[in-house]
């Protein structure tokens, strides 16, 4: 009865946030639909049905999962994706729940799963319609199984293979639950097979080993420093297991966990961290912290112990009051924008943004995306600048015979110097001008001049 109540605990810990956060998404998820849709309709790996393929999603599992069911609209698509994700962090998370009840004090196992329910980041994600809910599930899992080294490896490789990132926590886990040299070796091979699966679609197919989003998105270490300690705050349980001694003299799982995170946010300051909000790279190792906080706790000063469960409950709330609320209605006003913006460009057919995944969902099926930041255009990621600075001018829409496009109200970098331009001045128009939200935000939306008489 009580791992039973513990299980409805850690299913309760992760679907209150994630309803509570329902209405976030990202732009990037209807990027990832597209990928699914082209893909379940027989036209291959393309974001453009006419186009070539294109490596334009990082987690290479993730499309082939949302084209099984990638049928009808764009935004219907989105909204199974978020189901999906809500289910894989929901299993997991009872799954987390009954080993924190088995292994833990009551009062300590209670404790964590409250705290990563108030961790808001994890449910967004999960619901957000991109992988990130099921890379927390696997890695979740992953934390669980850890007294099944060959299970603990294979969970935690899949796991970076939506996040290539996670490698090097995967092979610390892998190799860290593992009770002799040679069962590491294997274990480690199991951890690392998923990721180099993936690295090796993509020099077969693609030409590169790195997903096109590194060379499109380019950042570095100073950024990735301040996002990794940023994010450590934010998802909580970091803030919770902080306690070295406590960790030291722990179980070796708490041990290993402990040192996978470490090794993780390494990895996340040497990626440059995220433009992403609410600190997805760092949402899929939140769970397994709470299992090297209960499995600490007994090693720990009450003090200690009652001074961090302050702090993170004080965080928890004031984050979740400041920061949720502005994600909560993302989702309501994308699919309203892709609503307004329809009928204007219903005679659109190559259509040019940095937004492209809201564009595409409202872009006629057979329309042309050309995408300004270069994350679905191999050509455009090699240009120098970041994903809102490339150096695209019009006479280079003119070239690839774009005859649309669309430009956020806070003008960015590419946008700016393509409104600068004579020629665009001369060969475009202000078409109509698109409502996002109800904070005065709106999309421009330019069109080629008709000829004149």
């Amino acid at each position: 009865m009580r791992l039973v109540a513990f299980g409805a605990l850690g299913a309760a810990c992760a679907l209150v946030p994630a309803f509570a956060m329902w209405g976030f998404t990202v732009d990037d998820a209807l990027i990832s639909v597209r990928y699914a849709m082209s893909l379940a309709s027989g036209h291959g790996w393309r974001f453009d049905a006419g186009g070539p393929p294109t490596d334009g999603v990082t987690p290479l599992p993730w499309v082939p999962i949302l084209a099984l069911f990638a049928r009808g609209d764009a935004l219907d698509v989105l909204a199974r994706a978020k189901v999906f994700g809500v289910l894989a962090w929901t299993v997991a998370a009872v799954a987390l729940g009954v080993d924190l009840g088995r292994r833990a004090r009551p009062w300590a196992a209670a404790v964590a799963l409250v705290v990563l329910a108030l961790a808001f980041p994890v449910g967004a994600w999960a619901a957000s319609g991109m992988e990130t809910g099921a890379a927390t599930a696997l890695a979740t899992l992953a934390a669980v199984s850890f007294a099944r080294p060959r299970a603990a490896a294979v969970l935690a490789g899949l796991a970076a293979a939506f996040r290539p990132e996670l490698a090097p926590w995967a092979l610390v886990v892998a190799i860290g639950a593992s009770a002799t040299a040679k069962q590491a070796a294997s274990n480690a091979a199991l951890a690392l097979a998923p990721f180099l699966a993936c690295v090796a679609v993509r020099l077969a197919v693609f030409g590169h080993p790195a997903p096109l989003a590194v060379q499109a998105k380019p950042s570095d270490l100073s950024h990735g420093l301040l996002y990794g300690v940023a994010a450590l705050v934010v998802v909580l349980t970091p803030v919770l297991a902080l306690a070295p001694r406590a960790v030291a003299r722990s179980s070796r799982r708490a041990r290993t966990l402990a040192i996978a995170c470490i090794v993780h946010v390494i990895a996340v300051i040497v990626a440059g961290g995220d433009w992403m909000p609410y600190a997805r790279l760092m949402v899929p190792i939140a769970p397994s912290l709470a299992v090297v906080f209960v499995e600490s706790e007994p090693h720990a000063r009450r003090a200690a112990t009652l001074f961090r469960l302050a702090l993170v409950s004080v965080l928890g709330v004031a984050l979740a009051v400041r920061a949720a609320p502005a994600g909560r209605h993302v989702q309501r006003d994308r699919e309203a924008l892709v609503q307004r913006a329809r009928p204007v460009l219903a005679d659109a057919r190559a259509i040019a943004s940095l937004d492209i995944g809201w564009v595409s969902a409202a872009a006629p099926a057979d329309a042309r995306i050309v995408d300004l930041a270069g994350l679905t255009d191999p050509a455009i990621a090699a240009l120098p600048g970041g994903h809102t600075s490339k150096r695209v001018d019009a006479a280079m829409l003119l070239d690839r015979g774009v005859d649309t496009v669309v430009v956020y109200s806070d003008v960015r970098v590419v946008e700016a110097r393509i409104l600068r331009s004579e020629l665009f001045a001369s060969r475009f128009e202000k078409r109509a001008s698109v409502l996002l939200g109800d904070r005065g935000a709106h999309y421009d939306v330019w069109t080629v001049r008709a000829p004149r008489e």
